[in-house]
């Protein structure tokens, strides 16, 4: 397997396990799980081939740990970022760090300092604790800008922070008074 089928795979299991599994006949159940044997022949209808292997290459090769693996590895689902309004992931809820990350594009930040930031689509608004990987972020809408997020703050004022498996924190919005610009 070479790179390019291990990230064209990530993908494709991103879009499905996290926005569009009816598209392959998949049901998701309300913790984002989908059946793996149902993946990979819900993929060949659609002339993509998949198999156990490259499922699991994809898995454990994947350094954002985007997909978890059932125990019984029969089941496989997306870490975060649903936007199937069934799923509905139980993350344990969890006080964060004083600081935490947000990576943009400049040309979003006049809309956020207006609205703050908010779940758009998906359920959560993502946040990290690393500056390096909000610049990334970041990267991949624009020239990138980092939002300090004053979550622990945020936290003792009643707003809830939950951590997904893969690391990455979530909570329901931010409000622009908890927003800065990193410099």
């Amino acid at each position: 397997m070479n790179n390019k089928q291990l990230n064209e795979t990530s993908k494709f299991l991103s879009y499905i396990l996290r926005h569009e599994p009816h598209t392959i006949g998949l049901r998701l159940d309300a913790e984002g799980w989908a059946d793996i044997n149902s993946l990979i022949t819900g993929a060949a209808k659609e002339g993509r081939i998949l198999d156990l292997a490259l499922i699991q290459t994809v898995v454990n090769s994947s350094d954002k740990k985007r997909f978890t693996l059932s125990d019984d590895g029969q089941r496989i689902r997306a870490a975060q970022g649903h936007s199937v309004p069934d799923v509905n992931l139980q993350h344990r809820e969890k006080e964060p760090p004083e600081f935490l990350y947000h990576g943009t594009a400049t040309r979003f930040i006049e809309s956020i300092f207006q609205q703050g930031l908010i779940a758009g689509s998906r359920h959560h608004v993502y946040l990290s604790q690393e500056t390096r990987t909000a610049i990334a972020v970041g990267q991949r809408y624009g020239k990138p800008v980092v939002l300090e997020i004053e979550s622990l703050r945020m936290y003792q004022h009643g707003f809830k922070f939950f951590q997904a498996e893969n690391g990455v924190w979530l909570t329901e919005a931010v409000p622009v008074n908890f927003i800065s610009i990193k410099s």
